[in-house]
């Protein structure tokens, strides 16, 4: 991967964002195949109302993952040196949610160059689902 160029990112600036969803009920049961997360809060809509749910909900590492993403196709997996967040609101089935990365810091680690971006999803009610920040080495 080549080198992201260390002048060109200022603090304040933004990264693409990527949006996904909306939610369904068939991709709930897909991740849960893969995951092996068969928790059926997730996937059994009448076990999630006699919990007291109006419906099932995403996995949390669901959104976790794509928010990674955000920040790895910036700058690739092999620069990612810290990723954090922290569940806000559940992702209900039907959300649509935009992952957002933003710079808010630059600094050096390590011999490396970095960037710490603050990292959140939000679905379309604007309700913060995910926040946190990631670390990236930029050399």
């Amino acid at each position: 991967m080549d080198k992201i160029n260390l002048k060109a990112v200022e603090v304040g600036a933004a990264l693409p964002e990527l949006t996904f969803g909306p939610i369904s009920r068939k991709t709930l049961a897909l991740y849960a195949g893969a995951s092996g997360d068969h928790n059926p809060a997730h996937i059994d809509i009448d076990f999630a109302k006699k919990a007291g749910l109006p419906d099932v909900f995403a996995h949390g590492m669901l959104s976790f993952g794509v928010l990674t993403r955000v920040v790895t196709r910036w700058a690739g997996a092999g620069r990612l040196r810290e990723f954090g967040a922290r569940f806000v609101s559940i992702t209900q089935v039907h959300d649509l949610i935009t992952c957002k990365a933003t710079v808010i810091e630059k600094f050096e680690a390590d011999g490396e160059q970095r960037v710490r971006l603050a990292v959140v999803a939000t679905a379309q009610d604007g309700r913060e689902t995910l926040s946190g920040d990631a670390v990236v080495a930029l050399n």
